[in-house]
């Protein structure tokens, strides 16, 4: 399993190629992550605090996301565009919700400017005026936009991908004639954003909707992906996707006039994901040498190094490992070779494990005579020797497995993080643990406000993560384990990001 003590780099392993990490993930994980997303080459620090360089290792994976995600969205009809990142004042007063992290420009040159200009920290209030002057009559629905953008939220704890005052995202926005055409496009996209997680990034998700103290401001109901950290004992709210009802509407006036020649208002959705899916994807699958690729999000999914030994036929290797490269281009595995002569064979294992390449593929002289090659897997550190005939097929069959075995893991850390609760007792108990609590709920408001209240302290408050769409039987009688009353629902309770 990923993180395992033979997994772990000696001190003679950092020594000899200066690549090892200097923080555990399990005894620090906080400096641990600011290792991996460095060393593994996913960002540079910038000279402003909370603003990161992304560098093409993190981009790679973000395009792949991209590619699945923009090919799915243009199926259903919905057309990419694009908005100035400038907001006026007086439109952004609309959402107050993001005002402590808004970023104004004052000046332009010396001069003060007379209206302060936003830089945009979402696009409703930007895009929803221009709604209004698109939509006329019902022919004009629905409307279905989305942006690929980057958005700027001043964060004062800024952390790699997870909260960074600028970042990369898609946002989409939304608007329909009916209620039922907005509800079905809410989880329609949301099946999506699960798609993201499980089946690329091999990250475990639970699909559920939002408390209302916890929804997106100005929204009538908000659904998103919830993961979680077990080493952290933190849950962290993967994507969002929002049913903005008739709010927006009323704020800009985006009317239509329907088949009956009636005047009515439009129902609208918006929803995004950001570069936080790599954070998380980090977090989750990132052992003590470093990062670890699911292969669907690995821009190098096998890297083939020459293991040269003095006196061999080092140019039948090279060749060897050239045209090993070659076939499984040629069969869509993205493939590299590492041919660098000024680095050991040993240095480059420890780079690329840093790197979290998911196979390496090693050839040297008795390979060569064996017409085979040894392939070692990142997620566990297993050898496999391969018959060159075989090569593609078996290979195939390793990323494969290496995707499920990523994601089974993973989804047995997170379960095993989960606690079942009735009381409050047993819900201080299970937080003290670091655990993502599932407990029954009332569902009021004032509620969670006391459960927040009552938990405040160094960690952070407790507060509602989601209330699952796949709801356990919630018997007769059940009550609300912080409030008394009668339960209406199951939630999961934590600590969040």
């Amino acid at each position: 399993m990923a993180g395992s003590e033979a997994e772990k780099p000696s001190t003679q392993q950092q020594e000899e190629t200066g690549l090892g990490l200097t923080h555990r993930k399990a005894e620090n994980f906080g400096e641990w992550y600011s290792e991996v997303v460095v060393n593994a080459e996913l960002i540079e620090y910038y000279d402003i605090s909370g603003c990161y360089i992304l560098r093409p290792w993190s981009i790679s994976t973000w395009e792949i996301l991209q590619t699945f995600f923009d090919s799915q969205i243009k199926k259903m009809k919905v057309k990419n565009c694009y908005f100035p990142l400038f907001v006026n004042r007086g439109v952004l007063d609309h959402v107050e919700g993001f005002s402590p992290e808004v970023a104004w420009v004052t000046k332009s040159g010396k001069t003060v400017l007379e209206n302060p200009i936003a830089i945009r920290p979402t696009s409703e209030t930007v895009m929803y005026p221009y709604f209004s002057k698109w939509i006329r009559g019902h022919r004009d629905l629905p409307m279905k936009l989305n942006q690929w953008c980057s958005v700027v939220r001043w964060e004062s704890n800024p952390m790699p991908f997870i909260r960074s005052c600028e970042f990369l995202w898609q946002e989409g926005h939304s608007a329909f004639a009916t209620k039922e055409e907005a509800d079905a496009e809410v989880l329609e996209i949301l099946e999506l954003y699960r798609c993201i997680y499980e089946e690329y990034l091999a990250v475990p998700v639970i699909k559920g909707k939002k408390s209302e103290l916890e929804k997106f401001a100005g929204a009538l109901y908000t659904t998103s992906v919830e993961a979680f950290i077990p080493n952290t004992g933190r849950g962290i709210q993967g994507a969002t996707s929002h049913c903005l009802g008739q709010n927006f509407a009323k704020m800009f006036e985006i009317n239509f006039e329907n088949d009956k020649g009636e005047k009515a208002m439009v129902w609208q959705n918006s929803w995004a994901y950001s570069t936080r899916t790599i954070g998380v994807m980090v977090m989750v699958h990132g052992d003590d040498k470093g990062l670890v690729l699911p292969p669907k999000v690995a821009s190098v999914q096998v890297i083939v190094i020459p293991v040269p030994y003095k006196g061999a036929d080092t140019q039948g290797i090279n060749d060897a490992c050239s045209a090993t490269v070659v076939t499984l281009c040629e069969a869509g595995i993205r493939a590299e070779l590492d041919s660098r002569d000024d680095y050991l064979p040993g240095w480059k294992h420890s780079h690329w494990e840093m790197k979290g390449v998911p196979l390496r593929i090693e050839i040297g002289l008795k390979d060569l005579a064996n017409k085979q090659v040894r392939a070692v897997r990142r997620d566990n550190g297993e050898k496999i020797d391969i018959a060159n005939e075989d090569l593609v097929e078996e290979l195939k069959k390793l990323l494969d497995d290496i995707q499920q075995n990523l994601f089974d893991v993973a989804k047995q850390k997170r379960d095993e993080c989960v606690q079942v609760i009735h009381s409050w007792d047993e819900f201080v108990q299970a937080l003290n643990q670091r655990k993502m609590i599932l407990a029954p709920w009332c569902d009021e408001e004032e509620v969670e406000e006391d459960v927040k209240a009552r938990t405040e302290g160094e960690m952070g408050a407790a507060k509602t993560l989601c209330s699952p769409f796949d709801q356990p039987e919630l018997p007769e009688g059940t009550i609300c384990f912080a409030s008394g009353r009668p339960a209406t629902k199951w939630t999961y309770w934590g600590r969040s990001y």
